[in-house]
C-alpha cells in the first residue's frame, strides 16, 4: 500500500475501492467494506486535491470550438488527447508542467517541464507528441482556451499532422475535466506529501510519476489495470 505522512496523519493516494483491487490482484480477496472499515481505524484518508494554474489571458488568437463536449472516452488510442498546463511552487521558485493525456486509457503519452510557462513548453510537449502518432492517425486534440493554443505556431503544428483542434468553452473547467483530475491526482499523490528541495528535484519526481502512473497506477474504469497494462491487453492475451 502507498503510503505518505501529511504532519501527523498517515494518508494514502488510493481510496478504498483501488486498494480493495489491488489486494485482489495480489491474490487475496478481501471485501471493499473491510477495507474501508480498516482505513478508518487507521485514520487513513485519501489525499486532498489541490486547485490548478490558470493559463487564461484572453482572446490573443483563433478559439476553436468544443468538439469533445465532455465526452472523454475514445474506442481506440490516437483519437482523443487532452492537454493543459499546471504550476507547482518549490522553494520560492515555480516549476511548469505540459501533458498530453490520450482519452483512450488515461494514459500520458508525452509531457514537458519549464522554469516558466513559455510557449516553448507547449511546443515542445506537444512535438513529442505528434512523434507518437502513427500513419493514419489524426486525433482531436483538446484544451482550454490558454494563450499559449491560440498562438499561430502551436496551430500550424497540428495542422501539419492533420491534428484537429478543440477548446473548452471560456472559463468553464468542465470542459478539460479529464485533465483536471490528472493535475489534482499528481498533486494529491507526490507534489504535497513530499517536499521538494529544488525546481530540478520535483522535475525529477515528475519524471518518475508520470512513469508510475503510466505503468502501475491501477484504475477501475479500466478494470483495474494501469494505462500501459490496459494499451497492452490485447498483445498480452496473445502472449499466452
Amino acid at each position: 500500500m502507498l503510503l505518505s505522512r501529511t504532519g501527523s496523519k498517515p494518508s494514502s493516494p488510493y481510496g478504498y475501492r483501488r486498494i480493495t483491487a489491488a489486494i485482489c490482484r495480489l491474490g487475496q480477496h478481501v471485501n471493499h467494506k473491510t477495507v474501508q472499515r480498516l482505513m478508518g481505524q487507521m485514520g487513513l484518508k485519501s489525499q486532498v486535491r489541490p486547485k490548478k494554474y490558470r493559463s487564461y489571458k484572453g482572446t490573443a488568437g483563433r478559439i476553436a470550438p468544443d468538439l469533445i463536449q465532455r465526452r472523454f472516452g475514445a474506442e481506440g488510442a490516437n483519437q482523443k488527447w487532452v492537454t493543459d498546463v499546471t504550476e507547482f511552487n518549490v522553494a520560492g521558485e515555480k516549476l511548469y508542467l505540459s501533458p498530453v493525456m490520450d482519452l483512450f486509457n488515461g494514459e500520458i503519452i508525452a509531457f514537458e517541464t519549464a522554469r516558466r510557462p513559455v510557449f516553448k513548453l507547449v511546443e515542445n510537449m506537444l512535438t513529442k507528441a505528434l512523434e507518437k502518432l502513427g500513419n493514419g492517425e489524426k486525433p482531436i486534440l483538446h484544451s482550454d482556451q490558454g494563450w499559449h493554443y491560440q498562438m499561430t505556431a502551436y496551430q500550424r503544428q497540428l495542422q501539419k499532422r492533420d491534428v484537429v483542434q478543440s477548446m473548452s468553452r471560456k472559463g468553464n473547467c468542465l470542459d478539460n475535466a479529464a485533465m483536471e483530475s490528472f493535475f489534482a491526482i499528481l498533486k494529491s499523490e507526490l507534489f504535497h506529501p513530499n517536499r521538494s528541495e529544488s525546481p530540478q528535484s520535483l522535475k525529477e519526481g515528475i519524471e518518475d510519476y508520470i512513469h508510475y502512473y503510466n505503468h502501475d497506477r491501477i484504475k477501475m474504469k479500466l478494470k483495474g489495470l494501469s494505462p500501459v497494462q490496459y494499451r497492452t491487453q490485447p498483445l498480452i492475451s496473445l502472449a499466452f
